[in-house]
């Protein structure tokens, strides 16, 4: 049996105890080892002692993972924008989407990973996906559970002949949402896979320098096992790092 690809997965900035510690949740992890059938390396953001161009070369593709924290504001041409912020995973994730791409590997996003794929490209995001008069609620109100949150849903349509509508092989999902920011303008160059029913994009593909680029909005790696429509994701991901999607 031949050595499996190896996926990159990235970290973030968080506290155990009293101390600071690079972190992902197991969720993701488990869920793309699992369902990707691939093994997983972690990836520091640690931008001072590692740099993303000694990584990538040693990677079969990168996932850009969920976490509290959203995109500095500057980094899309804003100002200000609501915190907790995470510059290293900030400067760490969109130099990993850079050099992947110039490597011609696949890279995956999952929440704030969807959105850090688009900055890095040169989209732009917008801060109000669970306020705005104009926007459904993108979040669960505040005060309920962990669990609670991610029982918050909504539908989404995917777009015909996309990757998501072939791999699923129907018009549109039921997802679960979990996010403040969103896409205000997608990148050049992205396509889109699918949108929640106010407008706002919820998936985007793209195949630059030949390899699969595909990042959702919403959380697949939150109860995987009881989703084959989670697992279906990370099929995808799993094709994409065999060269097979």
């Amino acid at each position: 049996m031949g050595a499996r690809p190896v996926l990159g997965v990235i970290c973030c900035h968080r506290t155990v105890g009293s101390e600071p510690a690079q972190a992902v949740m197991e969720r993701y992890v488990r869920a793309a080892m699992q369902y990707a059938d691939v093994a997983a390396l972690l990836i520091p953001s640690l931008p001072d002692l590692m740099s993303a161009a000694e990584v990538a070369p040693r990677l079969d593709g990168v996932l850009l993972t969920g976490t509290p924290s959203n995109v500095a504001p500057h980094r899309y041409g804003e100002e200000c924008g609501d915190g907790p912020f995470d510059e290293g995973r900030d400067e760490v994730a969109l130099a990993m989407v850079s050099e992947m791409i110039d490597a011609a590997k696949p890279v995956f996003g999952i929440c704030r990973g969807f959105q850090e794929i688009n900055v890095a490209l040169g989209g732009t995001l917008r801060g109000d996906a669970s306020t705005s008069d104009e926007l459904i609620r993108h979040h669960a109100p505040d005060g309920v559970s962990f669990d609670a949150m991610f029982e918050h849903r909504h539908p989404v349509a995917l777009q015909s002949g996309g990757m998501l509508a072939q791999a699923y092989g129907k018009p549109a999902l039921e997802v679960n949402s979990v996010h403040f920011q969103g896409i205000a303008r997608l990148a050049e160059g992205l396509s889109i896979e699918a949108l929640a029913p106010d407008g706002l994009v919820e998936a985007y593909s793209a195949r630059p320098n030949g390899a699969p680029l595909l990042a959702v909005q919403w959380h697949p790696e939150w109860g995987t096992e009881n989703d084959p429509d989670s697992q279906a994701y990370f099929a995808l991901l799993g094709k994409a790092l065999r060269g097979e999607a």
